[in-house]
């Protein structure tokens, strides 16, 4: 036809990849569709090895137990100028929301890390309670002659 134009785009198959658990340890099971019909094809972590389930088939996150309703401790501090905030290891949550000046932050062992104003930054876990989840370094907030910047945090109590 005269003056048209267009494009046309082969279908793929779609997949889907779920990590699913048996009687045995965790594997991927893919979902596909070809021609119309959903195809499931189970394979081992690595997502290329065959793998056929042993036993029950579920979510692995069903196997645990649910975790109780853990008392929550929360802190908000706002720094402003030179001083520091300090976030022990093992909060479930920090927050970080810089306003002014240049702070930096120290994770665990590492080195310190400058901060633009406008940075909102936000570190946290899933799960707490008796699987131990947590923050494994501590935070180190750091404030410089201009800066304004504040910090909240939570912990299991």
């Amino acid at each position: 036809m005269s003056g048209t134009s267009g494009s046309v785009a082969v279908a793929t198959p779609d997949g889907e990849y779920e990590v699913l658990c048996d009687d045995t340890g965790a594997f991927l099971r893919r979902y596909s569709t070809e021609a119309g019909a959903t195809v499931v094809t189970d394979t081992e972590l690595d997502g290329t090895t065959a793998y056929t389930p042993t036993g029950a088939v579920v979510r692995c996150d069903s196997q645990e137990p649910p975790a109780p309703n853990p008392l929550i401790d929360s802190t908000i501090q706002r720094q402003t100028g030179t001083g520091t905030v300090t976030i022990e290891a093992g909060a479930r949550s920090v927050t970080l929301v810089v306003y002014a000046g240049e702070p930096t932050v120290t994770i665990g062992d590492g080195p310190a890390v400058p901060l633009a104003p406008g940075t909102s930054l936000t570190w946290s876990v899933d799960r707490g309670g008796p699987t131990g989840e947590q923050l494994q370094d501590a935070f180190v907030f750091t404030g410089v002659t201009g800066s304004d910047f504040l910090v909240t945090s939570t912990c299991e109590v």
